[in-house]
């Protein structure tokens, strides 16, 4: 694969990431202004954000992505619906929701199955993604809890909200990827920061990439050629 190809490959898989507490609306524009320049899949950022990320990005190519029951998952039922609800309306495109954390440590299979299945209905038929927070979950929890987002019709898992004490890792991806239905997919997010990270989380079985550094991954990609050896 050439470089302008492997470029078109993983833009369009980058979910253009800005979720922090902090973020002001010159950094959303920059944002904004980044991913239509490299033609990302999306912006991900904080409900409050949505309406103004949504004017922006009229007319382009780029969607915008918003986060529900962000970044704890401890939110009642409703109050995701709500939330969901309100981000559509807003212009979002694409629904991430935190997995009700509490409630697959307690084995409240039905409970965790039924929040996700609110929040998909109430975002129908727009996708949404299931944030597990991975790095707080055993392995039986990750695959009980990427089945019943199976069984909710989520359209995606996803590994982390990058708040938490770690992010994606490729074994996580790849158990993610093995224990969802065909026609699921999996994002990775939190960590991923340059180009040999993101083509370690697609060979895995990522289809999306949550990330800060969309930009630096494709700069990544802009070889060196140095003695006829092409350097990242």
């Amino acid at each position: 694969m050439n470089t302008n190809q492997e470029k078109l490959s993983i833009n369009r898989m980058i979910d253009h990431t800005l979720l922090k507490a902090d973020a002001t609306i010159d950094q959303i524009q920059l944002l904004c202004d980044e991913a239509m320049s490299h033609h990302f899949f999306s912006v991900c950022i904080n409900p409050y954000y949505v309406q103004k990320a949504s004017s922006l990005l009229k007319g382009s190519d780029v969607l915008v992505c918003t986060v529900i029951g962000f970044p704890l998952g401890a939110n009642n039922t409703e109050t995701k619906i709500f939330e969901t609800k309100k981000a559509i309306a807003d212009g979002a495109h694409e629904i991430d929701m935190v997995i009700n954390l509490g409630a697959v440590k307690n084995k409240e299979w039905e409970i965790v199955q039924k929040d996700i299945q609110e929040v998909v209905s109430a975002a129908h038929p727009k996708k949404v993604k299931v944030i597990l927070e991975t790095c707080l979950l055993d392995e039986t929890e990750k695959i009980k809890s990427c089945e019943l987002a199976s069984l909710a019709g989520a359209h995606f898992v996803k590994t982390s909200t990058g708040f938490s004490i770690s992010g994606a890792t490729i074994e996580d991806v790849k158990l993610m990827k093995k224990s969802i239905l065909q026609g699921m997919e999996v994002k990775a997010s939190g960590g991923v920061r340059d180009l040999k990270t993101a083509q370690e989380m697609i060979a895995a079985g990522a289809t999306r990439l949550g990330t800060s550094s969309g930009v630096a991954i494709l700069k990544g990609i802009t070889s060196v050629t140095t003695n006829g050896v092409e350097n990242y």
